[in-house]
């Protein structure tokens, strides 16, 4: 059973804080009364990248590190109650270029998490799986007992990073539970997803280019992914135990710009960009996924509708796209 009612005054590190899901989550355990540590990936800068845009940051501390380096990462898991753990690489044309890199990051990483909370007896690890580990849907929805195929090194990694997981708990009985986000969106994400790609084309005038527009996403607005992170320490089952978080809801990524076309009142012509496209049997040609299991076990289901969610990162990116240069390299 898991022993956490609530998140008030408990110590949670957030790793991988300064990246776009991890921030809107680490401002949503701040506003439930948690005391938040961000693991931030160190800079010669020593950018927060999108923590600067919590207001309040009086429970939050901030630690600049390497989640490849183990003597770090065991330092900052000390005293700490539960860890969500974000910090990954996710680019998935990256990944074609410098597998080495998410072998590191994304499998010795984790490793790096559950070493650390078996040695300090940590209460809650939550790791940070994805949808991209189904690869292209054999049945749908999909369930979590879906067929887990590495349609390319990152998932792969992410594959592998489950798997440990589940290792450490069935050897060492950490308390695990595995989230399998599908596509999140929202604000401050990066120009590597479509829909921050659409939106940015949009707002500079520019028509929308696009790889295949074909492939089926299920879409899920980035507030509803960390609601159901947060459910997964309250109510997760702590024997590594999958959870889909999704919308239950399938687009295609054409269907989806035509859908911002319309809400940004806009008339736009997609254009096929080869470049954008991945390698044929890399592509994940569909993903749907089946929640029920998150909304039976944890009590979660997604709040906030797509449209609802486009609109109002829409709204964001129109506020903020000074904060974009360029109109990114999306391969769909």
């Amino acid at each position: 059973m898991n022993m956490i009612e609530n998140l008030r005054n408990k110590k949670v590190l957030v790793t991988g804080a300064a990246g776009f899901i991890a921030s809107h989550l680490t401002e949503m355990l701040l506003q439930k009364g948690a005391k938040v540590t961000a693991f931030v990936k160190y800079n010669s800068t020593s950018s927060i990248g999108w923590l600067e845009e919590i207001s309040d940051k009086e429970n939050l501390t901030i630690i600049h590190g390497d989640v490849r380096d183990p003597f770090q990462i065991n330092s900052a898991v000390k005293n700490i109650d539960i860890i969500f753990h974000l910090a990954a690489l996710i680019g998935i044309p990256y990944s074609y270029a410098a597998p080495q890199s998410y072998v590191e990051t994304n499998l010795t990483g984790t490793m790096n998490i559950l070493e650390a909370a078996k040695s300090h007896k940590t209460s809650k690890i939550i790791l940070t799986s994805t949808s991209e580990v189904y690869g292209t849907a054999i049945t749908v929805p999909i369930k979590e007992n879906h067929p887990l195929q590495a349609q390319s090194p990152y998932s792969a990694t992410k594959i592998a990073a489950d798997m440990m997981g589940k290792a450490y708990s069935c050897s060492f009985g950490l308390p695990i539970t595995i989230v399998r986000p599908f596509n999140t969106f929202g604000p401050r994400q990066s120009l590597r997803a479509v829909i921050p790609t659409i939106i940015t084309q949009a707002l500079k005038g520019k028509n929308i280019k696009l790889g295949d527009t074909k492939p089926v996403r299920d879409f899920n607005f980035v507030l509803n992914t960390c609601e159901g992170f947060i459910a997964a320490a309250l109510n997760g089952n702590n024997n590594a135990e999958i959870y889909n978080i999704a919308s239950g809801e399938e687009h295609t990524i054409g269907e989806t710009a035509q859908l911002i076309a319309d809400i940004m009142g806009a008339k736009l012509e997609i254009q096929h960009d080869s470049l954008r496209d991945r390698p044929a049997d890399s592509e994940v040609m569909r993903l749907l996924g089946d929640y029920s299991k998150a909304e039976k076990e944890l009590g979660w289901k997604p709040r906030y509708s797509f449209k609802e969610g486009l609109t109002r990162t829409i709204n964001w990116f129109e506020k903020n796209i000074d904060k974009y240069k360029d109109i990114g390299n999306y391969k769909s």
